[in-house]
C-alpha cells in the first residue's frame, strides 16, 4: 500500500529497463519503487536539483540572492 504522503501515479516503463531497475534494486536491498525514486532523486542531483525528503524540510542547494 502506498504511503499517505506519497504521491502515486502510473508509469509505463520498457519490460528491459524495467527489469534493470528490478536487478539494481535487490543488489541495493531496496524496492523496485524506492530505486526508482532514488534514481530520480541522483539523477536531479547531477543537474543541480536537490529535493528534501521531508517536504517540511528546507531545500538544499544554491541559496537565491535575487539578483540578476
Amino acid at each position: 500500500m502506498a504511503s499517505p504522503d506519497k504521491k502515486s501515479f502510473l508509469l509505463r516503463i520498457d519490460p528491459a529497463l524495467w527489469a534493470e531497475i528490478e536487478r539494481l534494486a535487490a543488489q541495493d536491498l531496496r524496492s523496485a519503487n524506492a530505486q526508482v525514486e532514488y534514481l530520480l532523486r541522483e539523477a536531479l542531483a547531477r543537474r543541480g536539483r536537490h529535493v528534501a525528503t521531508d517536504p517540511g524540510a528546507p531545500r538544499s542547494g544554491p541559496a537565491k540572492t535575487g539578483r540578476r
